[in-house]
């Protein structure tokens, strides 16, 4: 059986110290793994990290994309404890350098959410739901309802 869990993201980027000044700007740390090539941040539940679309897409042995002008077909997502963060982390974040692509709403799920794109226009949902459970880290561990 396959263990149901995410331990790792890993987004290709054309310009890794680009994103890593603003993954850093966001707030976030990176730790001791990372390398000139290579950026670790530490985040609650799953590690994310950033590495050269040209060996990511190597070592997967899937062809390089054209263009990070276009959506990749995902959305990472930050979920708060707080509708009032919602508003508060995309704030943040565009001052940090990300594009609002979807500002703040009150969703028809019973939540709050919004939309930032980061310099390479990778898609990050900014999310309340009011049935979430989070344990002591941080991890969301539960969405009820």
């Amino acid at each position: 059986m396959i263990p149901q869990r995410t331990t790792l993201i890993t987004i290709g980027a054309w310009d890794v110290p680009k994103l890593r000044a603003f993954y850093k700007r966001l707030g976030w740390k990176e730790t001791d793994w990372s390398s000139d090539s290579y950026a670790v941040f530490k985040n609650a539940g799953c590690m994310f990290s950033v590495w050269s679309i040209d060996d990511l897409s190597k070592d997967a042995e899937i062809t390089v994309p054209t263009s990070p002008a276009y959506f990749r077909g995902v959305t990472l997502a930050i979920n708060v404890e707080t509708r009032e963060q919602v508003d508060e982390v995309l704030s943040e974040a565009e001052v940090a350098g990300a594009r609002i692509n979807r500002p703040a709403s009150d969703r028809f799920w019973g939540g709050r959410s919004g939309c930032f794109l980061d310099p390479e226009n990778n898609a990050w949902e900014v999310a309340f739901n009011p049935n979430s459970v989070f344990d002591e880290s941080g991890a969301m561990i539960e969405m009820n309802g």
